[in-house]
């Protein structure tokens, strides 16, 4: 599992949106459906995960992942604003999670974390794509 930036994401200074990317590293096909559930990672304990709010976006259809092919789905956060430690247009703080827990119906819960920096968002609320054989923007 690799999670990385997405190229189209909300104006501000966070995250804003990132491509989760799952890859089949089983000898034999799989199939992923769903929306995913997201957490910020507790530390390492998973009795400490900070579930987000999750809206699904998009409908849902299963995805024949080949072994070695891949799927994905794309997270939006609430963007944070400003410069240095930011702001969220809600008055609520914004939170930085170094690691998420992503999880798929009948594929598990796995911990992932940015290729280039931390999750960035306000307000514990991600809008979700459902899995999709095709890669997002």
């Amino acid at each position: 599992m690799a999670a990385y930036q997405a190229a189209v994401r909300p104006d501000g200074t966070g995250t804003g949106a990132a491509v989760i990317e799952f890859t089949n590293v089983s000898g034999q096909p799989c199939l992923l459906s769903g929306h995913p559930s997201v957490a910020g990672a507790g530390n390492g304990s998973p009795e400490h995960n900070s579930p987000l709010s999750v809206t699904p976006s998009g409908a849902e259809s299963p995805v024949r992942v080949a072994p070695g092919g891949k799927a994905w789905v794309k997270l939006t956060f609430v963007q944070v604003q400003g410069e240095a430690d930011g702001y969220c247009e809600s008055g609520s703080h914004p939170v930085v999670y170094p690691t998420l827990v992503v999880g798929l119906p009948g594929a598990g819960s796995h911990q992932v974390a940015l290729d280039d920096g931390q999750f960035a968002e306000c307000d514990n609320k991600v809008t979700v794509t459902a899995v999709s054989a095709a890669k997002p923007s």
